[in-house]
């Protein structure tokens, strides 16, 4: 018999009532230190005092009215972020999926109001993902997520990461506009050279295509600038965000400069909940604390700390893992085991993970990590590698 939530999710055996900072807590009063985040979405934490401030200030007032009204929370929060970024407008949305949908339509909007309504392919790249809806699970096009939901939707074209000869290669007269994650998460925290990323900007600026940014997972301070792509010097011409820029209320937006926002004219694309008073008052408060002073520095400054402990695990247990992927506190853990049996051991400590592509495992802490949590993490991790080590070495 089916259960009464629908059964989608292999779901882990636990529960947790309650949160604070980088920590979650089960009912029984069980401590886990959380390097998951919510898989990046917990950007300031659990229990942040200025987030649940902000969220019931707010529930107190207004919920809901719609976008048939102005909305001054939209017109704070976007001001905050095109002053900060390439980008000249925001649209405001639920999710990341959504926030993709809306740069992948921006992009054929853009070229149909240029008159050439028959450019609207985007070429994408081996080990993406943007998300679950039919046109960005085609977009990703990883066959397991794929499978069972009919014919692909068709207007995507995959290269191999990374290949700038193989994406020229692949541009005709229907493409529309090139998309990348700077940092690939689901698909092993791959992140993309920065030349690659200069390489497909002189190639969008060269055959008249849209530049797509997916940071969904790589944005909002996570790398230790705003946005991933900003350590490549480039800016894209449409962005999509999501998971951390709600601090752990649902919100997504996606950017886009001026020229390439043409073509969304009123009527053109719409949501219900979308930028509601109450995902603005997270958004708001979020943007304007990885903004504070200092704020990713200390990012920057905690990640070289945390990636430095892991380098010295990595030499200390050659059989376990093998090395490090990412950038900020967004990090990959190669592994010689499989990566479900690193993030079990890690849980049985009481540290929780994220696996993702490539046999990688996924370290998304809060950015409001301590040192003192680094230091824990470091030391379960530890601990977690030498119980490994000593089973394989027993077999």
């Amino acid at each position: 018999m089916i259960e009464p939530v629908m059964p989608t999710y292999a779901r882990i055996d636990v529960s947790f009532e309650r949160g604070e900072g980088a920590y979650l807590y089960t009912a029984d009063g069980r401590r886990y230190l959380d390097f998951g985040s919510g898989i990046a979405v917990n950007l300031l934490g659990h229990s942040h005092p200025k987030l649940v401030a902000a969220l019931q200030q707010q529930a107190g007032k207004l919920w809901h009215t719609s976008n048939l009204y102005q909305s001054e929370g939209q017109k704070e929060m976007a001001a905050k972020l095109t002053a900060n970024c390439f980008a000249d407008t925001v649209f405001f949305c639920n999710s990341g999926a959504e926030a993709l949908e809306g740069c992948i339509k921006t992009a054929r909007k853009y070229h149909s109001a240029n008159g050439h309504p028959e450019r609207y392919r985007v070429i994408t790249f081996e080990g993406a993902f943007h998300g679950r809806t039919l046109a960005t699970m085609a977009a990703g096009g990883q066959e397991k997520i794929l499978a069972g939901f009919g014919p692909k939707t068709d207007g995507f074209d995959q290269v191999p990461f990374g290949d700038l000869k193989a994406t020229e290669a692949a541009i005709g007269d229907q493409t529309a506009a090139i998309l990348i994650e700077p940092i690939q998460g689901e698909g092993g925290i791959r992140p993309a050279e920065h030349g690659f990323l200069k390489g497909l900007r002189a190639l969008c600026d060269k055959h008249g295509l849209l530049l797509l940014m997916d940071e969904v997972q790589c944005g909002m301070g996570r790398t230790g600038k705003l946005f991933a792509h900003q350590w490549s010097d480039i800016t894209p011409d449409v962005m999509g965000v999501a998971k951390g820029i709600g601090g752990g209320f649902p919100l997504g937006a996606f950017l886009a400069t001026e020229e390439a926002a043409k073509g969304m004219v009123a009527g053109s694309h719409g949501t219900t909940y979308g930028g509601n008073m109450l995902a603005m008052a997270c958004g708001n408060t979020v943007i304007d604390e990885v903004l504070s002073d200092g704020f990713l520095d200390r990012v920057n400054d905690v990640a070289n700390r945390l990636k430095q402990g892991l380098a010295g695990i990595v030499d200390r247990y050659p059989s376990v893992v093998k090395g490090i992927r990412g950038s900020g506190l967004m990090l990959g853990l190669e592994c010689v085991v499989p990566n479900g049996d690193l993030g079990n051991r890690l849980r049985d400590h009481q540290m929780l993970t994220v696996p993702a592509g490539d046999n990688v495992l996924r370290l998304l802490p809060p950015l409001v990590v301590t040192d003192e949590d680094i230091e824990r993490a470091l030391s379960t991790i530890e601990m977690a590698c030498d119980d490994l080590a000593q089973k394989a070495g027993a077999s």
